[in-house]
């Protein structure tokens, strides 16, 4: 029964082995004797096995597979019973100590079952919340697990020692302890202030880290000089909303009151990242507590925050186009801790409390990318949190799933819960199905430190140790400070209503400065005089600040930038207001051209690939480009240039329509894999294409941040299909839209969104244009005058002036041009671009190399070419994207071609005004039509609709209103059933037709 299979053994002697290999990388605090490390994993499910093996291999070594022969007769097997009592026999295979008796044994292993106990469940009952009314974890049950005779140990045992094991540090350089001091240590290690879950982390050298740290006697403790330094931020951040209070009583500020503890927590995490070699930090936040952070961490002059509160600003330089508690900033300044500069960005955020998140990682991916730091060493992200939206929010989660994806890692990042234990009104008992509101992180195992937040010293414990976790291993981690909120949702809120007791409570707890400078009083680190003078330090600080403030009248915008780009107002200074040249010399399209149609060298790629490959060579030769083949033109020719090009979406790298193939995968070899763009030319900037995660929001929110960061990258995000994009509408609404009107913040992000009615159905036709078009800000009814539209700085100024573009390009040429001009523009605003699917392959739908050449540029309007007489056109039919294509086609084959013009309004907004009026000049005796194959109601019709009116009006023309062809109004964005699309293509075509 015995002779069983060596893999088995094979993988416990491996299981020894990497566990001597972790023993010798650990480093300091791990015991460095094979003893340790044979005990812990002896200790495991396998000792019992190798135990009976072992009994077998001494009655008779034959009985025992050579395998396990070979082990035991080279001496390096020690039973757990010779373990434990610290004794080893003599000879080849150590014996059993005929003196240790079972009972022994058994209560050695119940003590290590307890102290694994106390590891994995004593943050459940950790002292956590400062008002003792409730379980952080939502659960008042007993944890028997924690109990001496759960595990068959009662009192007596108490003063009795023990050998303790490897697998943890209460003991400190000492080997045993009376049973007492075992259970009091663990007790302080995990059930006082600080409650650490990392019993999930399934890596030891992680899980031996966290136990050194947390176990180790002592800790926990500060110098003097750090209690001090704790207690003036605990006087600074209570004092600052206690001013904020007496001077504003009826405003809302979202402050801090309950959690003051917040910013000695951040400056603690800032303090010793500093100290370990980061220079910037980019923090996300909710709006409670944003001024206070803004104050007191990135010390914002107070003077500036208390103009904001004033009604007295000026109303062409109120310096923001957002309330107060959702402005970012951005710093740089001495640590006077570390005597180190350090750089702070705190990036603005709406009432949409975690949407903030992915776009703070994309900006700390963006800046470590463009300083080389690969491990970010110098660049870190800090995300603050409220309790109810870190787990009811799913773009938390989105942004978690990021986090060790090779091209989206910032290499760690630190969590920091504001756990107020309410949302607004609602109980968390009726808020999250978790037993913590931080469960989230524990999908991709992060550690997390429960801390009571009216413990400043245990803060600063946790605080210290989490920055130090992430500059060791590169991970995320938790923070969870567990407080209470003074007032309501907001200071005029009313939070009895709802939370009767809680606040009852509230009313009559002591504010955690007062308690820690009675603390710091009664042990004699402070006496109370100079308790006071801090008190009247800070408050005399504030008045003179105050008084600045009454008279300023104006706040400049850079104040609330979270994004400076140097130099860059000049460009716009210096520029002569016209659009760009885009065009590009042909040896360099030949260039890319050649790479993009080339198989590389020592590479075997798909023999369907080698023929896509053939055929764009092919086009090349005849001076054509298809829709990659523009593209490639657009990305290479800016990466010539230095211009640094991302694009991320979900199959990017492929392309959805399997059209793109920017990466090339060896057949042969696993993960050989050639990005094609990245060696066209010897001195070009670095191009990235990524796939992302199966998330929109959270990877929209990405690359707007890395957008953000500079302003001389192309960053391009492709939904799989345009319907996809409303998952991630929050972005569009809150900060792409709108985020230079709100936070004067300039983003060149591309949307690119596959659209266009093709059979597929209502969730593969609409990347709902109809949604940007109306959130484009220009004013229907407000029609350029006529000869504003003469001037030729017009259409530059349109898009200057306008929140963002948006286009539905027919040709690759224009999209050529448009990803070029989006660089070469002196400004910046998003881009959003209706991208074709049937078009990509459409013979027809080639544009020639020529069109862009020197002296070519975007064309906002494509005129019809074909006609010769236009005073003989009875219709002029305009439209926009691939519904071109069928149309021309149909004229054809009706005989039209002379008396339908048919032109492709390529750029939407802002809306093309001088040039529709020359095509209007031109066809003076025809009937107008708006045709789309969108819905009526859907589109861009209810857009141009009303401009094309005001455009005639404007003109004096006695067509005063233009017609429509199309599907009529629908609930639904396409049908899914190909006999009724092909119906209704068949309709709106001869509706078109029809003179």
């Amino acid at each position: 029964m015995f002779r069983q299979s060596s893999n088995y053994l094979s993988m416990t002697l491996r299981a020894v082995t990497r566990s001597k290999l972790l023993s010798c990388s650990i480093g300091r605090g791990l015991a460095s004797s094979s003893l340790g490390r044979e005990e812990e994993f002896l200790s495991g499910t396998s000792a019992a096995y190798i135990e009976e093996m072992f009994e077998a291999y001494k009655r008779d070594p034959q009985s025992v597979h050579v395998s396990w022969r070979a082990y035991f007769s080279a001496g390096r097997y020690r039973s757990p019973h010779a373990l434990i009592s610290g004794v080893a026999s003599e000879g080849d295979a150590p014996l059993v100590a005929s003196n240790l008796s079972q009972q022994t044994i058994d209560s050695h292993h119940a003590v290590q079952s307890l102290i694994r106990s106390f590891q994995a469940r004593g943050h459940n009952v950790a002292d956590l919340d400062p008002l003792n009314i409730a379980e952080a974890d939502l659960d008042k049950s007993v944890i028997k697990e924690l109990e001496l005779n759960y595990h068959n140990l009662n009192e007596a045992d108490l003063g009795r020692e023990f050998t303790l094991p490897a697998t943890t540090f209460v003991a400190g350089d000492e080997r045993r302890l009376p049973l007492r001091k075992i259970v009091e240590r663990l007790r302080n290690a995990y059930c006082g202030s600080i409650g650490v879950e990392y019993m999930h982390l399934n890596n030891i050298e992680q899980v031996t880290w966290i136990r050194r740290n947390v176990e180790a006697p002592g800790s926990t403790f500060l110098t003097n000089d750090q209690k001090k330094m704790t207690l003036k931020r605990l006087v600074r951040a209570a004092g600052f909303e206690e001013f904020l209070a007496y001077k504003f009583p009826s405003e809302k500020r979202f402050g801090l009151e309950g959690c003051e503890v917040l910013i000695p927590s951040l400056k603690t995490v800032i303090d010793r990242s500093s100290e370990i070699g980061v220079q910037s930090f980019i923090l996300g936040m909710p709006h409670r507590g944003r001024l206070n952070v803004l104050a007191n961490v990135a010390r914002m002059p107070l003077e500036y925050l208390f103009t904001a509160f004033a009604s007295n600003l000026n109303p062409d330089d109120e310096g923001s186009g957002d309330v107060k508690y959702h402005l970012g900033a951005s710093v740089e300044r001495l640590n006077t801790q570390t005597q180190k500069m350090t750089k702070l960005a705190i990036v603005a955020n709406p009432s949409h409390l975690e949407a903030v998140d992915p776009i703070v990682q994309g900006k700390t991916r963006a800046q470590q990318f463009y300083r080389g730091d690969k491990h970010g060493d110098q660049v870190m992200s800090i995300l603050l949190h409220g309790d109810a939206a870190f787990s009811g929010q799913g773009v938390v989660y989105e942004t978690f799933h990021l986090s060790e994806l090779p091209q989206y890692t910032t290499h760690g990042t630190i969590h920091i819960v504001v756990n107020n234990q309410i949302g607004f009104t609602t109980d968390p008992r009726f808020s999250r199905s978790s037993p913590y509101c931080t469960d989230v992180a524990r999908v991709v195992n992060a550690p997390i430190f429960h801390v009571n937040a009216d413990d400043p010293e245990a803060v600063a414990f946790v605080s210290r140790l989490a920055a130090e976790w992430r500059a060791t291993f590169h991970k995320d981690v938790v923070i969870d400070l567990v407080c209470y909120r003074r007032f309501g949702h907001n200071e005029i809120d009313e939070p009895s209503f709802t939370q009767p007791i809680m606040y009852k409570k509230i009313r009559g707890h002591t504010a955690v400065r007062k308690l820690y400078a009675d603390k710091l009083v009664k042990d004699k680190v402070v006496d109370e005089k100079w308790v006071e003078d801090e008190l009247k330090s800070y408050r005399s600080i504030c008045e003179a600040a105050f008084e600045k403030a009454r008279g300023m009248r104006e706040l400049p915008n850079r104040l609330w930038l979270d994004s400076h780009w140097d130099g860059w107002l000049a460009k716009l200074r210096e520029s002569n207001h016209r659009l760009p040249d885009t065009g590009v010399d042909t040896a360099i399209l030949q260039r890319i051209g050649e790479v993009f149609g080339s198989v590389p060298e020592n590479s075997k790629i798909h023999k369907r690939l080698e023929a896509t490959l053939n055929q764009r060579r092919e086009m090349l030769n005849m001076k054509k480009a298809d829709w990659a083949m523009g593209e490639a033109f657009a990305f290479g020719s800016l990466l010539k240039e230095g211009v640094h090009v991302r694009l991320s979406g979900q199959d990017v790298e492929r392309g959805t329509f399997s059209h793109r193939h920017h990466i090339l995968h060896d057949q042969e070899h696993d993960k050989h894999r050639v990005s094609v763009l990245n060696a066209i030319f010897p001195d070009q900037a670095p191009y990235t294409v990524c796939n992302s995660s199966l998330s929109e929001f959270g990877v929209l929110g990405f690359e707007l941040g890395f957008s953000m960061e500079n302003p001389r990258a192309l960053v391009c995000w492709e939904a799989q299909f345009g319907d996809f994009m409303n998952t991630a509408q929050c972005i569009i609404d809150q900060f792409i839209s709108c985020g230079q009107t709100k936070w004067h913040r300039q983003a060149g992000l591309v949307l690119l969104l596959p659209h266009g009615y093709e059979g597929m159905g209502p969730e593969h036709s609409s990347a709902r244009l109809e949604r940007f078009l109306q959130s484009s800000d220009d004013d229907e009814d407000a029609c350029p005058a006529l000869e504003e539209m003469d001037k030729p700085e017009f259409a530059f100024d349109q898009l200057l002036h306008g929140n963002w573009l948006v286009v539905n390009c027919s040709t690759p040429a224009n999209y050529f041009h448009v990803l070029r001009r989006q660089i070469m523009l002196p400004f910046r605003k998003p881009l959003v671009i209706m991208t074709p699917k049937s078009l990509l392959r459409l013979k027809e739908a080639l544009s020639p190399i020529d069109d862009m050449l020197p002296g070519t540029q975007f064309q906002r309007v494509i005129t019809d070419s074909s006609i010769q007489d236009p005073s003989s056109v009875k219709k002029l039919i305009f439209c926009s994207g691939k519904v071109y294509y069928d149309l021309v086609k149909r004229r054809e084959k009706e005989g039209l071609q002379q008396q339908i013009a048919i032109v492709r309004v390529e750029q939407l907004s802002p809306f093309p005004y001088d040039l529709l009026r020359h095509e209007f000049v031109k066809y003076g005796n025809a009937q107008a039509v708006w045709l789309q194959e969108e819905h009526k109601n859907m589109g861009a019709y209810s857009y141009v609709k009303p401009r094309f009116q005001a455009l005639l009006k404007r003109m004096g023309d006695s067509r005063a209103n233009i017609g429509y062809a199309g599907r009529p109004a629908a609930a639904s964005t396409a049908t899914g059933n190909k006999y009724v699309h092909n119906l209704e293509l068949e309709n709106l075509q001869r509706e078109a037709m029809r003179l």
